[in-house]
């Protein structure tokens, strides 16, 4: 029973942790109450697992005692078709503890500051990188997720040279951590008059949000400055000041170098809105470089294809022809291109998932 003395050892943790968190000083200590919270939801799930396994291994235990021992037929039938069902489930749940019990990327559970932007390909790409916002909107719709658009850039004949949304929810890193990458299409594009084939590219990146507490911020150090928006018309143009631009000096830890940090935000005609949703872009901004370096080491310690956080690497192939998606990290292929541009990603991201997962299981040898 190694699955049942793992999960044993696990019982005085939370007992401990369930302990700590109602405790006061532990409450004033943001960061460490923040921490230890998330354990014991963990740690919860873990010990709800183990209840149910430890009830189907003692069924069995019953269920085979009964079969051995009764003489009444209709309890030996009751029984054995209790037995089979324990015998079904055992399995099903070992896989679901030993899943528990790899350690969660800490990351999972946070909100996204996601950019895409316009790679090789000019005025089809922008097009390109517009598709594949539409396709993230429509999915987290489905998702029950808030979306923000907090910067955007539009190309000269549509779409996006670049557009970052802040997209906020339950496990919305978890889930869209996947979509870091260069992703391809290949389409004749509605620019060509020749009816020739282009392949072009949109970048997406991926990041967790940072929450206050986990990058330091001097305020004082911040210069503010507020204008008017501008553009072509359109609910973000308007007659006073709500435009906020923030610049902040950041010493970057890898060359030590003071750096100028510049960001803009102009999604609201509520000025501290701008303001607030500036602050947040500069501590994710901040935290995505600081925290580099940890993302480059949990790579490389997984090996893994799925979700290094690359975003040179390229993941995925859009081709319009053949009504084609190929996801190259898993060799994903699915002929339903026009479901899956109307948010019907759900299928690739689970395959991703249990690749992941797979690896995960395989290193950590349960």
């Amino acid at each position: 029973m190694e699955i049942l003395e793992k999960l044993d050892g696990l019982v005085a943790r939370y007992e401990e942790v369930s302990t700590l968190i109602s405790d006061p000083a532990v409450i004033a200590d943001q960061a460490r109450f923040v921490k230890l919270t998330k354990e014991y939801k963990d740690l919860q799930d873990i010990m709800d697992a183990r209840k149910r396994y430890k009830a189907c291994i003692n069924g069995i235990e019953e269920a085979k005692n009964i079969i051995a021992n009764e003489d009444d037929p209709d309890m030996k039938e009751m029984a054995r078709e209790e037995l089979a069902e324990n015998e079904e489930l055992q399995p099903r749940l070992e896989e679901e503890i030993k899943l528990l019990l790899i350690p969660a990327d800490p990351e999972d559970g946070k909100n996204v500051q996601m950019e895409i932007r316009a790679g090789t390909g000019g005025d089809e790409a922008c097009l390109f990188a517009g598709d594949i916002f539409k396709m993230y909107q429509k999915y987290c719709e489905s998702k029950g997720w808030k979306v923000i658009i907090t910067s955007v850039s539009e190309g000269a004949v549509g779409g996006f040279k670049e557009i970052d949304l802040a997209i906020s929810g339950e496990q919305v890193y978890g889930t869209l951590k996947y979509e870091s990458g260069v992703h391809r299409v290949q389409r004749v594009p509605a620019t060509e008059t020749q009816g020739r084939m282009h392949t072009s590219a949109a970048t997406v990146a991926v990041l967790p949000e940072a929450d206050a507490f986990e990058v330091h911020i001097n305020e004082g150090d911040i210069k503010w400055d507020t204008f008017r928006s501008s553009g072509a018309g359109g609910q973000n143009v308007n007659k006073v000041e709500s435009g906020v631009r923030l610049r902040y000096p950041w010493k970057n830890p890898n060359t030590g170098q003071v750096e100028e940090i510049l960001i803009e935000c102009t999604e609201t005609r509520d000025q501290p809105k701008n303001k607030e949703r500036a602050l947040s872009r500069l501590r994710t901004f901040i935290y995505d470089r600081e925290h580099q370096k940890y993302i480059n080491d949990i790579a490389s310690r997984r090996k893994t294809l799925v979700s290094t956080g690359d975003r040179s690497a390229k993941i995925r192939t859009y081709n319009y022809p053949q009504g084609r998606i190929t996801d190259h990290r898993i060799g994903y292929t699915i002929h339903d291109l026009a479901g899956f541009m109307n948010g019907n990603i759900q299928d690739c991201i689970d395959a991703l998932t249990v690749a992941e997962n797979a690896e995960r299981l395989k290193e950590s040898e349960l």
